[in-house]
């Protein structure tokens, strides 16, 4: 294992962690209210937190959903949370050509799942020295990861995350192969499992899913041997601009993460034959 710190929070070290924050930037101000929220809840519970939300979403369902704030607005709403809130935020990019001015806000960029085998834009976020997380498509075998984290380390890239969120299942369904989570620590790397994203039914004018099973995959996950947990939370999930029907309730934040670590400690206290590896 590769372990590396994202400005103030370790990842792949003894603690879980735990990325997590609303689908898209809507405002600053519920951006502030999520990582604040986050924030209380991670370090009360002595876990390293790292802020996500997409300043700007680029794969829409329909051409008509939201995307993003007018001009420079979601990237100065996630500069005010790494400045008001002091945490790391992470952010994704879909392009080469924006990577490095939304590096010089960031503290780690994010290559969404469709894009996992875009070579130039995998090398132009290792160039910028930042963290790189990206997600193994939905379309790739876990092993095939190996070879974006060979375009990334020939690029100068010295710190990369493997997110795993779910592989297509016939039309509109996804279902997560946890045996994908054990392969792909064995590259090497940190792995964090996506529990809301997994739970997506892709297709028609906007994107389904079963938030219901957010806990049970969860659970599953952290059973596993996850290296940290990546979800998206909102205050009101049912009005969210993006992702309504996956992300979690903003109040259910605790609950949801206190359950992780409680699966966590069971299997470490496990007889070493199923203990965490």
């Amino acid at each position: 294992m590769n372990p590396f710190s994202i400005g103030n929070a370790r990842v792949g070290g003894p603690e879980l962690l735990i990325v997590a924050g609303p689908c898209v930037v809507e405002s600053a101000e519920m951006c502030l209210t999520v990582a604040t929220r986050l924030k209380e809840i991670t370090a009360s519970r002595g876990l390293p937190f790292v802020f996500k939300a997409s300043y700007r979403k680029a794969n829409r369902s329909s051409g008509g959903s939201f995307s993003s704030l007018p001009g420079h607005q979601g990237l100065d709403a996630l500069a005010r949370v790494k400045q008001e809130v002091g945490v790391p935020v992470i952010t994704d990019v879909h392009e080469e050509s924006e990577v490095p001015a939304v590096a010089e806000i960031v503290d780690a960029l994010q290559i969404p799942a469709f894009l996992c085998r875009q070579t130039s834009l995998l090398q132009a976020a290792a160039r910028t020295g930042r963290a790189v997380n990206v997600k193994k498509g939905q379309f790739l075998a876990p092993a095939d990861m190996q070879n974006a984290i060979d375009k990334i380390t020939a690029a100068g890239g010295e710190h990369v995350m493997l997110t795993e969120r779910g592989t297509t299942f016939g039309y509109g369904d996804l279902v997560v192969d946890m045996r994908g989570l054990v392969t792909m620590r064995e590259l090497g790397w940190p792995v964090l499992f996506d529990a809301t994203h997994s739970l997506q039914k892709p297709g028609g004018v906007e994107t389904g899913g079963e938030r219901k099973f957010a806990f049970p995959l969860m659970r599953a996950a952290v059973a596993c041997g996850v290296d940290g947990l990546f979800f998206e939370t909102h205050p009101d999930p049912d009005r969210a601009l993006s992702d309504a029907a996956t992300q979690l309730p903003l109040a259910r934040a605790a609950a949801f993460i206190d359950e992780a670590l409680r699966v966590r400690e069971a299997v470490q206290e496990a007889p070493s034959g199923v203990r965490r590896t």
